[in-house]
């Protein structure tokens, strides 16, 4: 028999991690029922009748809006993927902030997940991280059961449905899944469709297009995009206009900057690209205004000369 303050000292500790069992399952409750049932379909569609989910947790998911929080967490970002005829081109910064504070300048927010998938990532880096090593795990199961590589859009669909039952929680991250598209039947074969490019954020919303870009420095990378995309481009003018969007970005978003990486993906797969510091590039554009000011400087003189 034990004694009674040995006993106490069990339950107390037993008690404790009871809370922690319980906080935990309420988030791989949330998502193990969805990859379970996916990743034993033939094809790549998801059940149409999921299973209910109830997320329970040791503590409140939602905290009072009359208790503020101890400080406010600024954060920030740059990322980008677009589409053309060479494949997909995805670039991001390489600045993570927190608040006024630049928390790390080398951070790697293009992450690859498969050998022809890379993703985007934008919100809280532990998040982001966490879910993306989720989604690589869940791929390579995929592929080994099955004898095939799931499809761009069935990528997509599965990490939606993981992180939809998070909806309204403080999960924060959004993501853009890109790929020279594979049919999904046969292992390195091409689609005729195709490069795909999806976005997914964190309350489950999926959306497939031609250019996104997404974070606090998106507004200044779309004002590049919008006017320099074009099925047609080459590889070079492709990469170029991807770099110039994330420098113009990085030069007016006070969150955003340090280093630019590139990513191509094609058939074959992903490459990427040599990691190229923003300041370098900031020098370069400075010279040549400085060039521009000189010659317009020299049009002005020889026209009052031959005046």
């Amino acid at each position: 028999m034990l004694h009674p303050s040995l006993g106490k000292i069990l339950l107390s500790c037993l008690e404790r991690d009871l809370e922690r069992i319980q906080f935990l399952d309420g988030f791989r409750g949330a998502a193990v029922p969805v990859l379970w049932n996916f990743m034993y379909q033939s094809d790549d569609h998801l059940p149409y009748s999921l299973p209910s989910i109830s997320v329970q947790s040791a503590i409140p998911l939602y905290i009072s809006p009359s208790v503020p929080l101890p400080f406010p967490l600024g954060h920030g970002t740059t990322t980008l993927g677009f589409v053309f005829q060479g494949g997909v081109i995805a670039a991001a910064d390489s600045r993570s902030s927190c608040a006024g504070l630049v928390a790390c300048p080398e951070s790697q927010k293009i992450i690859p997940v498969h050998s022809h998938l890379v993703s985007t990532t934008s919100g809280t880096s532990a998040d982001c991280a966490l879910w993306k090593r989720i989604l690589a795990r869940e791929l390579r199961l995929y592929q080994l059961r099955n004898r095939r590589r799931l499809s761009t859009g069935g990528a997509a669909k599965l990490l939606s449905h993981m992180l939809h039952p998070f909806k309204g929680t403080e999960l924060s991250m959004d993501a853009g899944t890109q790929s020279k598209g594979t049919d999904g039947k046969k292992t390195g074969s091409v689609s005729e469709t195709g490069p795909r490019l999806y976005y997914v954020c964190s309350d489950g919303l999926r959306l497939q297009g031609e250019l996104f870009s997404v974070g606090s420095g998106s507004p200044y990378a779309y004002s590049i995009l919008d006017g320099n995309i074009h099925w047609g481009l080459s590889v070079d003018e492709a990469v170029s206009v991807a770099r110039e969007a994330v420098y113009r970005a990085t030069h007016r978003d006070a969150y955003s900057g340090n280093n630019v990486d590139l990513y191509h993906v094609t058939a074959k797969g992903w490459r990427r690209r040599k990691r190229e510091d923003l300041k370098e590039e900031y020098y370069r554009e400075k010279e040549r205004e400085r060039k521009r000011v000189e010659e317009r400087r020299r049009e002005i003189e020889n026209k009052k000369q031959t005046k």
